[in-house]
Order: structure tokens, then sequence, then C-alpha cells
């Protein structure tokens, strides 16, 4: 069999991971909180007839060797934590970190995902908890039920006004978490991610503080795909993709010619 058959099998398939990549993007180009990913692409093994450096004849060497390459693959996705745009929404309970660091959330095993999107919502008991799945925002806040309105600081602090008082109420203050490795967090779907071994252990913070970022209310982060951007990998892709296919087809064909003419 013609190695470039396969050699271009390889590049078919790994542009289609990287299309199946874009497509998501683009999907969650309005999705809160959403960071981009890439793929990372690695080339294959190679066959080497002759090696660089070796021995062609007396007190002579080869300055090249001769490499045929198996082809590519996609080894890693990687996610883009950089930082999305501002979008003011006026809601007490849309809060927006400027920086670095994740919101805790509890999961209903006990164990802990962090996110970056910080729509949140309070359930039947006064508790902050995510608005799709009712998750507890960590550490539990729970606001009372005569609040009149609720206040978070850039630090994180929870506080609110209720009749009678004459000033707020502080009823709870947000952690905040960042890792050494964002990218090698695990993406688990609803906006949250959770901790591997190549993420390194979690670091807890104070909002504006221990190189963690502010904390905005009232307003949110939006996702950082730039559509135009993917639009443009996207079309590029496309073309690598009919590249390789016409790698197939001559090569189809010039079997076809040895295979009628010998």
């Amino acid at each position: 069999m013609h190695p470039a058959l396969w050699i271009s099998k390889t590049g078919l398939d790994a542009q289609q991971t990287d299309i199946s990549v874009i497509s998501n993007n683009v999907a969650n180009a309005s999705t809160v909180g959403y960071k981009k990913s890439r793929a990372v692409f690695e080339d294959l093994l190679y066959q080497t007839v002759n090696q660089a450096g070796g021995i062609s004849a007396s007190n002579t060497k080869l300055p090249n060797g001769l490499n045929i390459g198996a082809g590519t693959k996609v080894v890693a996705t990687q996610k883009m934590f950089t930082q999305g745009n501002m979008l003011t929404t006026d809601n007490s309970l849309d809060l927006m970190i400027e920086g670095p660091g994740f919101f805790e959330i509890q999961l209903p095993d006990g164990t802990t995902a962090y996110t970056r999107n910080g729509q949140f919502t309070l359930d039947d008991t006064g508790q902050i908890v995510t608005p799709g799945s009712g998750y507890v925002l960590q550490p539990p806040i729970t606001i009372p039920e005569d609040a009149t309105s609720i206040t978070v600081s850039a630090e994180g602090e929870v506080s609110v006004k209720t009749p009678g008082a004459a000033e707020n109420q502080v009823v709870g203050q947000l952690s905040m978490t960042d890792f050494i490795n964002p990218s090698g967090l695990d993406p688990m779907g609803q906006n949250l991610y959770t901790e591997t071994g190549a993420s390194g252990t979690p670091i807890q913070g104070t909002a504006s503080l221990d190189g963690m970022g502010a904390i905005r209310q009232g307003a949110l982060e939006t996702s950082n795909v730039n559509v135009t951007e993917e639009l443009v990998n996207l079309i590029e892709s496309q073309r690598i993709y009919e590249m390789n296919s016409k790698v197939i087809s001559a090569v189809d064909q010039m079997l076809a010619y040895v295979n009628q003419n010998l």
C-alpha cells in the first residue's frame, strides 16, 4: 500500500477533530464564562532510511538524513483562559471575576468543581446557587428573606440591607481559587471544571488579594471566543482537509495507472 494514503488519512482525521473543536467554540460563543479550546497537533514517527551524520565515504558524513514521516495527530485540546469581555447586567447576583481565579461550587456528591460563570440565583432556602443545576456556591451563603438589597464587594464580602437596620449586615465571604496550570483542569460541562493531576492543587485566596482577580457585581464575563477568528480557522481546516483528499485522489490515479499499464 502506498504510504501517502495512510499519511493523508491521518491528516483527514486530525482536521476532522480540529473542525469539531472549532464548532464547539462557535456553539459556545454566547456561553457566559466559556473559555475557547484549540487543537494541538503533533507529527507522528518517522521512518529513517539514511541517518543524518552517517558515514557516506572515508572522512565524509551525510549532511542530511532521509526520513519519511507517518503523518499527524491531535494530541491535546488546550483551554485558553484569556479574559472575556464585561457584560453589564445590573443584577445583584451576577458576579464577574476580573483577573485570575474561579468560584467554588459543591457538586451533589460532595466534591468541588470550579467555574468562571458568575450567574447565580437563590434557592428556596435563600442559599446562593448556580441557576442551571442548583449547585451551592462555596462557602455556603444564605440571604435573609427580608433582605431588600445585596452587595458584594470587590474582595468578595457579601452584605445585605434589611428593614430597620442602619447598616448593612455581612452574611458571608466568597473565596477564590486558582491553579498553577488552569489549562490542566478537566471541563465537565455546565460551565464547570474539576481538578486533575495536571492542574495542580487548588490555591485559595481572597478576591483582589493574593494574586486573585477582583469581583465585579452586576456584570458577567462573556465567552472569550472571537467568532471571526474561529471562522478563519474553520476555512483553513477545510482547505487542509481538501488538500489531504486531493493527495488520496492523486495516489489512487497513480495506482490505477500502474494497474492498467503494467
